[in-house]
């Protein structure tokens, strides 16, 4: 199936399956494709972003379930709370699945990780699509969903092009500019192997 992202700047993907068929002004694409299918975005389509906390914010980190609100909060929960929970398998798997829907809440569309200690987050990550990239060493500074809220510099994801596997997101902004001023809150979709895996409602 073949569908067109575009943005406000008029910059357009073309995507057939898991890959990206062609980049390039959307009145080219469509010109070409006059029958496809065109999903019109706000803001910038962008590469996406390589969140370099992968470990950290999916297996040293528990994201609790909302039936949990009261009792452990809403916000993701490391250190002595982390501590004074009992975690098997399950709820580690559970936890991971909306720690990776946060990540693709923020545009993050790959993290930055050694291999996963936990099978069920591995298994998390490969069911979502998320990608892997290795890194070296552990990050010294505190973990951050939003990859432009920690001290080092965001990582851009690969420049998409044609060839390229379908992973992007859009950030509902002017430029990259005021992105990088407003942060990766202002994702409103991101798209993993093609799959569009978050849409802000």
């Amino acid at each position: 199936m073949l569908t067109i992202h575009a943005d406000s700047r008029g910059h357009a993907f073309l995507v057939k399956g898991e890959w990206i068929e062609a980049v390039g002004p959307l009145e080219e694409l469509t010109a070409a494709q006059p029958r496809v299918r065109v999903r019109a975005w706000p803001g910038i389509l962008t590469p996406g972003f390589v969140n370099p906390y992968g470990n950290e914010l999916l297996e040293r980190t528990y994201h609790p379930d909302p039936r949990e609100a009261d009792e452990l909060g809403t916000e993701p929960l490391t250190g002595d709370a982390l501590g004074s929970l009992t975690l098997d398998d399950a709820r580690w798997g559970a936890s991971a699945r909306r720690g990776i829907q946060r990540l693709l809440a923020h545009g993050t569309v790959a993290v930055a990780c050694e291999p996963f200690g936990s099978r069920a987050v591995r298994d998390a990550v490969r069911r979502s699509g998320l990608g892997t990239v290795g890194r070296l060493g552990t990050p010294d500074d505190p973990p951050s969903l939003d990859p432009f809220g920690s001290a080092r510099p965001p990582m851009p994801a690969t420049e998409r092009r044609e060839g390229s596997a379908a992973r992007f997101a859009v950030f509902d902004v002017r430029d990259e500019e005021e992105l990088a001023e407003r942060g990766a809150g202002t994702c409103v979709a991101t798209v993993v192997a093609g799959r569009l895996v978050f849409r802000r409602r």
